[in-house]
């Protein structure tokens, strides 16, 4: 950050009054600019004994399989930010929404969410952000093509998950995309 949203001159950064962290302030209008993280929303989408996936036409990671998934919107829950990137990317409909992982990528200021969906019918297409999307049966995902840590983590407790129908709701922090691709 460069400049003052409020009044447009040049920001410093330094520790306010009162606070423990760096941040942006004007030191005109002494606006304190607070950048905090990002959180995206997404389903994992199920149909029967399959899981939709979406193959990215976007940086970053284009051309790999994703959930579809994507960042909030302001005035939005986050099940209604999942259900419209799931709209979105796999022009598909969901039902039935239910908390499923959480995770935390403290590298990127980034919080992940997915929701266990059902799909509503089989009427879905590949959205703009999207080459093509498909169903896929646990034996068929292309583990090695998936775009994200957080997808594979998704997909990896699901499918462990499904064999009991207990689908508690996990919360872990994600290494960085290179750390998890080493050690897979």
């Amino acid at each position: 950050m460069k400049y003052c949203s409020q009044c447009g001159s040049p920001v410093v950064q330094r520790i306010p009054d009162g606070d423990n962290r760096l941040r942006y302030v004007c030191e005109r209008c002494h606006t304190i600019h607070y950048q905090n993280p990002r959180i995206v929303a997404g389903c994992l989408p199920v149909w029967g004994e399959q899981v939709l996936l979406c193959r990215r036409a976007i940086d970053p990671r284009l051309g790999y399989w994703t959930l579809p998934a994507g960042f909030m919107e302001n005035g939005e829950t986050m099940e209604q930010a999942a259900t419209r990137e799931t709209l979105e990317e796999a022009c598909a409909r969901v039902r039935n929404l239910s908390l499923y992982t959480l995770f935390d990528l403290p590298h990127i200021s980034q919080v992940y969410t997915f929701f266990r969906a059902e799909l509503v019918d089989l009427d879905f297409a590949a959205g703009e952000e999207s080459l093509e999307v498909r169903l896929f049966h646990e034996r068929d995902i292309p583990w090695s093509e998936l775009a994200f840590p957080t997808v594979g983590r998704t997909l990896e407790c699901y499918f462990a998950d499904r064999t009991g129908q207990v689908f508690p709701v996990r919360n872990e922090p994600l290494a960085p995309l290179l750390a998890y691709y080493k050690k897979a």
